[in-house]
């Protein structure tokens, strides 16, 4: 569940409440500037934002985690070598083009690095490269390089505002959550609509904090909090080629309570997980799945995954209608592809905490059927009406409520429980990416 049950009427609404949380770390600043470029790939005008974070000096307490997909952006190439560097100075990230697959895009990433690195004063191996965007096409390198020194003159410590707009992508609205811890705090922006499905998403998320946390603690802390987070989310089941998440500590506030920091790193990561399904691409609703006294924890997380990814059962949430056959459907799909000998006959379901399965046989009747149709509406983001010329409205460029489609899952066969997020399939989600290109 969310730290707090936010609610706004309007969009300004929400950008003040993200501007009373974007107040940086000490020892960190952001820059951004945009420009533009024609894409090798297809030659038409776009435009690029460049956002750097940076360090006020180079930190060696920083952490990082990536894709598990097969074919990685050569950000995440480069990433993973970062890894062993003695200490990190900047981030320099730029949407748009996501440099996967791309001819000479390792060379390209380092290139990027070389001109940050002399913009900021550091040396190369102490930037990390990250790109989001359309994959397969290569990044306008001269241009990103002669913008650097824009990016680098715009370095702010106030705000992270603009490095949460600047990283977008098709996402709707920018994503900040913070924490207090002691004297310090934990401040981290995320972008990430579509092709979500953890390990992690077409995802960036950074975490800055002013705590002094060593290297040795901050990285299995954050392996932890991704685990119970990032990779707990999906929204259409395709895992990026691009998904990271960096954590810096500028080691500014003395702190030595790691109980407490990980506390407050889980709360920051929960939360911007459950914003990126929230924003995701044409999301009307977030379903969150319990699942409890399962056998495993893998069990009790696949059989998550395998409701808010199953897309009969999406769109019939994307439609209000609480066609729970679905839902069962998708639970004995995936026990009798990957775990057929698991007893199911304790199995007990519910939605809006209305029991809907139990004993082998549903539990219905039309008084149930009018509630579960009210939880559906009640859960809704905004109404999808197409309009005169049958294109679909878009969606609400804020989240309106933090509420969830939520159903229970009662295995009854063991002790390990999971949460999952995922979202519905609507027509704005086929429309985005049917035209993602265009």
């Amino acid at each position: 569940m969310p730290s707090t049950n936010l609610t706004f009427a309007q969009r300004d609404e929400h950008r003040a409440w993200l501007a009373s949380q974007a107040a940086l770390p000490a020892g960190f600043r952001v820059g951004v500037t945009r420009f533009d470029f024609m894409p090798v790939e297809a030659p038409k005008p776009a435009k690029m934002t460049l956002t750097l974070l940076a360090l006020e000096r180079p930190t060696t307490a920083f952490a990082a985690m990536f894709t598990r997909n097969a074919f990685p952006g050569a950000p995440v190439i480069v990433g993973r070598k970062r890894l062993a560097e003695p200490a990190l100075g900047a981030v320099i990230i730029n949407n748009k083009i996501s440099n996967v697959c791309a001819p000479g895009g390792v060379e390209t990433a380092e290139r990027i690095c070389v001109a940050t690195a002399q913009a900021l004063g550091l040396t190369p191996t102490q930037v990390l490269p990250c790109s989001t965007g359309v994959i397969g096409w290569s990044l306008p390198a001269d241009a990103m390089i002669a913008a650097l020194p824009r990016a680098a003159a715009a370095l702010t410590s106030e705000s992270i505002m603009p490095a949460a707009e600047g990283i977008v992508t098709t996402d709707l609205y920018p994503k900040i959550r913070r924490a207090a811890v002691g004297a310090g705090s934990i401040v981290a922006i995320a972008k990430g609509a579509g092709m979500i499905e953890p390990n992690m998403a077409t995802m960036l998320v950074y975490i800055l904090t002013d705590i002094a946390v060593p290297r040795a603690e901050l990285r299995p802390m954050l392996a932890r909090a991704v685990d119970a987070s990032f990779n707990a989310i999906s929204v259409d089941s395709d895992t990026s080629t691009s998904d990271t998440v960096v954590a810096l500590a500028s080691g500014r506030v003395p702190f030595g309570d790691w109980g407490t920091f990980e506390r407050g790193l889980h709360q920051v990561c929960r939360d911007l997980a459950e914003d990126v399904v929230r924003n995701g691409e044409g999301v009307r609703h977030v379903i969150r799945v319990t699942v409890k006294n399962a056998a495993s924890l893998g069990l009790a997380r696949a059989l998550g995954k395998a409701i808010v990814n199953g897309p009969l059962f999406k769109c019939a949430v994307a439609g209000n209608d609480p066609n729970v056959g679905r839902l069962i459907q998708a639970i004995g799909k995936y026990v009798g592809a990957h775990a057929p000998g698991i007893d199911l006959s304790h199995l007990r379901a519910s939605l809006g905490g209305i029991e809907i399965f139990a004993r082998g046989v549903f539990q219905l009747d039309p008084a149930k059927e009018a509630a579960l149709v009210a939880h559906l509406k009640g859960a809704e983001l905004y109404q999808s009406k197409p309009g005169p010329d049958g294109v679909f409205a878009p969606p609400v460029d804020f989240p309106p409520h933090e509420r969830a489609v939520e159903l229970e899952i009662d295995v009854g066969n063991g002790a390990a429980s999971a949460s999952v997020l995922g979202g519905d399939l609507t027509h704005e989600y086929v429309s985005e990416n049917a035209d993602y290109r265009s």
